[in-house]
């Protein structure tokens, strides 16, 4: 990721409009602001969240409340609590996200 061409903005994360996004159960609340080709968001996963979707997105992702489980298609997975999170690049394996608790991350891609 080249963070090039964007120019200082300071980001007022509860102005942005929230979108919502269902997952296979459970839902996901996100905050979002792109700049170029960065995504940056304020993500939360409802208690009992498991995605819709396996991803091959590169993330840099941080969990700031709750935990979350990161399940990867050849079979490993990787718990994250607060303070915690994991990095992966775009192709690096297929990869879902699921919460029994809920959690607040916050994500750039």
């Amino acid at each position: 990721m080249k963070l090039d061409q964007i120019p200082f903005q300071p980001i007022d994360w509860n102005a942005l409009a929230p979108t919502q996004h269902a997952g296979e159960s459970g839902g996901a609340t996100w905050r979002t602001r792109e700049c170029g080709d960065v995504r940056t968001r304020i993500v939360e996963y409802s208690p009992g969240y498991v995605a819709d979707h396996w991803c091959e997105r590169g993330h840099v992702v941080f969990v700031f409340e709750g935990e979350m489980t990161t399940e990867l298609a050849d079979g490993r997975s990787f718990t994250a609590r607060a303070g915690q999170g994991y990095v992966v690049s775009t192709g690096d394996g297929a990869h879902r996200s699921r919460t029994t608790t809920g959690a607040k991350l916050f994500i750039v891609d």
